[in-house]
């Protein structure tokens, strides 16, 4: 079993808050992660996945909630149960100020982002997500005790802090990167021969994505066949920015249905969208379209049919999967970092672009480029240059990834940017 970097925080929020709700992707590893909570901290473990029990909570959920008494609780696959939703409020409600961590729910679509429920539990609840298996737990789960003489760093907190010194790295090679992408982070997978695994995956998007998809929209006619047209069409997109209109035309769908589905999507944690940086008075100047990464590459690779690194390596979309390894590792540490952040990318109206920007709680911001090459000159700093133009006082830091070992100072006029390793990803040691 995988050790979460989540579990220590899953666990402290449940001292502060009556309710928390543990969402992320089918299969990342939530109920595992809430099991081990439920054991640790002496919790009661119920799923819904469980049609008795569902049938029981359907018919009366305020008595299904009031049976369980002063017991705290787990709520596995929370989301087959919206009804249940203002039964916990009104047990919450009841709860002494002292009383925390009543239930912890979990549920594999973000129904907590919908209108209807997002103000169900206000000041009550605590939200969190759970993406499968970043770099540094798979990377830190093959090391022996014996090398982990150190704490593994976190990279959002590494590039927050700014002190970008030459450290010992793991060698993160073209090949090795591009096997991790094919790799994906579901726990399930990694052990599995490459057979099994294109198994698992054709099971997943049959078995699970269609019809969790199926629970949240109110599809009509032939949903089945357009969402089998889309979600592939989506994987060779990630990266890239976000057309509704080209993505219509291409599929020869309506522009609206096409925006609702991918809509869906993102609440099940299949794709996820990364709004524009406009946080300036010139927003003319900046591109206002969203982009998409796949959550999972490993997924979105058995979507595209690329089965090796070879494949991979020579194939249009390495790119734009590579970045979507790096944006979705920095969703995963950033759960667990000390400091919180927004996530957004950049493009003005000269092109130039910015693959990540962090912004933190005062409004400062962290650029991030990835570069799929082992050198670096100044031009890969162009889009940088760009977004501390755009973004002026608030411009922090300017960083691009590749795939050397050493950390590289670069000097632009007044700005000093640096080149990192991609191995600080794969839980380099702080």
């Amino acid at each position: 079993m995988y050790s979460r970097k989540l579990q220590p925080l899953i666990e402290e929020l449940l001292t502060e808050f009556r309710v928390l709700y543990l969402t992320g992707p089918r299969q990342a590893g939530k109920t595992t992660l809430a099991r081990s909570v439920a054991n640790h901290l002496d919790m009661g473990y119920i799923t819904l996945d469980d049609q008795t029990i569902l049938a029981s909570v359907e018919s009366d959920p305020h008595g299904f909630i009031r049976s369980l008494g002063s017991k705290r609780v787990v709520l596995d696959e929370f989301q087959y149960a919206p009804g249940l939703i203002p039964a916990i409020k009104e047990a919450s409600d009841k709860l002494g100020s002292d009383e925390k961590g009543k239930f912890l729910l979990t549920g594999s679509t973000d129904i907590f982002r919908s209108a209807k429920t997002q103000e169900a539990l206000p000041g009550h609840m605590a939200r969190l997500e759970l993406f499968p298996l970043s770099l540094s737990e798979l990377f830190l789960s093959e090391r022996p005790l014996s090398e982990m003489a150190s704490q593994p760093l976190n990279i959002i907190d590494y590039l927050l802090a700014g002190s970008f010194q030459s450290r010992p790295v793991s060698f993160a090679s073209r090949e090795k990167i591009a096997n991790l992408i094919l790799q994906g982070g579901y726990p399930e997978v990694q052990s599995k021969s490459p057979r099994a695994k294109q198994i698992w995956f054709k099971s997943y998007i049959e078995g699970r994505l269609y019809k969790d998809f199926e629970s949240l929209y109110a599809a009509r006619g032939d949903y089945h066949s357009k969402l089998q047209a889309m979600v592939p069409y989506l994987a060779g997109l990630s990266g890239n920015l976000l057309k509704y209109s080209n993505i219509a035309n291409d599929l020869e769908l309506n522009d609206k249905l096409v925006k609702n589905y991918i809509e869906i999507l993102d609440l099940m944690f299949i794709v996820h969208r990364v709004p524009a940086y406009l946080k300036n008075r010139a927003k003319r100047l900046a591109a206002r379209m969203p982009k998409i990464h796949y959550v999972d590459t490993g997924l979105a690779c058995h979507l595209l049919g690329l089965r090796s690194e070879d494949q991979l390596l020579n194939s249009q979309y390495y790119g734009g999967l590579l970045e979507s390894l790096v944006y979705m590792e920095c969703c995963k540490q950033a759960s667990w970092a000390e400091e919180e952040v927004n996530m957004y990318h950049f493009r003005d109206n000269r092109q130039r672009e910015v693959d990540i920007v962090l912004e933190r709680g005062n409004g400062k911001i962290i650029g991030i480029e990835v570069k799929a090459s082992a050198s670096v000159n100044i031009q890969d700093f162009k889009g940088l240059v760009a977004l501390a133009e755009f973004s002026g006082k608030v411009f922090e830091q300017g960083i691009v990834f590749y795939t050397g070992q050493e950390v590289l100072p670069f000097r632009r006029g007044e700005l000093t940017f640096y080149a990192l390793p991609m191995g600080l990803l794969l839980g380099g040691t702080a």
